[in-house]
């Protein structure tokens, strides 16, 4: 479900003139959401199965028998989550129905940051797309282009290359009369690919067994024969295994992890308070960001991120208010 139709669904039931449940019906609803975590499936940006009314905070007072303290915080803290998930739910920003192209077809990996900062902005914009999975062994599927890298975006025929490019020449034609990019913004986008993309490969690849798991997804969701599959997990796991321990001493890292969570932390503190750097509504840097660290977010180096930096609230506002993919069957 989307986040406009969650939006909706809030607002309806705030209207409800529904007797109130039993105080047990609230205190389930209250662990229940408390213990929730928003999934994301592994083959493209999905949104979280959200949100419980905000209704029961106006009527607390009604109830018959007067809450524990324990369980008045637990619900207190799941209806503020609720409210949160509405509000980054209306954070959404789809263009004006003429302004979305008829047919965008986007040639990737899937496992590609690069790639899925592009996803992330057109799920985010609403905006639908057909995805072609390019073989990283032939690259047949993008023969007919002189560009022989992803992500390769066509838009009603055109091509665009490079993901920030193709992100700001979006966002241009859909905000036309916001197009000028602000200081800070550009900054931010900047230090996407000039800093954070590289903390990626070490971390992932940093042990056999992480680069293990990474090809494992890699030969699970890309475009591999049968027969490609195994050698592309266990040839490939080893190969960047090797390159990772070579990136490290190209960006100067000693510590893999610490260097990752130190990225988190400049973005977290770079937010200073906000739910976004945008402001009420995520940015082009928010969505470059999350884009980035979409691909690892459920591998080890993304759950160790989460749990030894802030950036996990910032990051699951981001899931509820780019919401489900746009992606369209080819």
């Amino acid at each position: 479900m989307g986040r406009v139709a969650h939006g909706l669904i809030a607002r309806s039931l705030l209207r409800r003139n529904l007797a109130p449940p039993p105080f047990s019906s609230y205190a389930a609803a209250a662990a229940a959401t408390a213990q929730r975590t928003v999934p994301i499936a592994s083959s493209c940006g999905t949104a979280s199965d959200v949100a419980t009314s905000p209704r029961p905070r106006w009527r607390l007072f009604s109830l018959p028998v007067a809450p524990s303290r324990s369980v008045s915080v637990g619900l207190a803290g799941a209806l503020s989550f609720s409210l949160t998930l509405v509000t980054a739910a209306e954070a959404k920003e789809p263009p004006s129905p003429e302004l979305i192209p008829k047919d965008v077809v986007l040639y990737q990996y899937e496992a590609c940051p690069f790639c899925n900062k592009v996803k992330a902005f057109l799920d985010y914009h609403d905006v639908p797309y057909k995805v072609v999975e390019v073989n990283p062994l032939s690259k047949k599927e993008i023969k007919w282009s002189d560009y022989k890298k992803v992500p390769i975006l066509v838009v009603d025929g055109e091509q665009l290359i490079e993901s920030s490019d193709i992100v700001k020449k979006l966002s241009q034609r859909f905000r036309p009369e916001n197009s000028v990019i602000d200081e800070e913004e550009t900054k931010w986008l900047r230090w996407v690919d000039d800093h954070l993309v590289h903390m990626l490969s070490p971390n992932i690849y940093r042990t056999t067994s992480e680069a293990l798991e990474s090809f494992d997804y890699i030969a699970k969701h890309g475009n591999f024969s049968m027969t490609e599959r195994f050698t592309v997990k266990y040839a490939g796991a080893a190969i960047m295994y090797m390159v990772s321990k070579k990136l490290k001493k190209k960006y100067n890292i000693t510590d893999e992890r610490a260097a990752l969570y130190e990225a988190a932390q400049t973005w977290t503190t770079a937010l200073d308070g906000r739910d976004f750097l945008g402001g009420a509504k995520p940015n082009l840097a928010d969505l470059a960001v999350y884009g980035v660290l979409r691909p690892i977010r459920y591998l080890k180096a993304g759950k160790d991120m989460v749990d030894n930096t802030k950036i996990g609230e910032w990051y699951q506002r981001m899931e509820i208010a780019v919401g489900e993919s746009s992606r369209i069957a080819a």
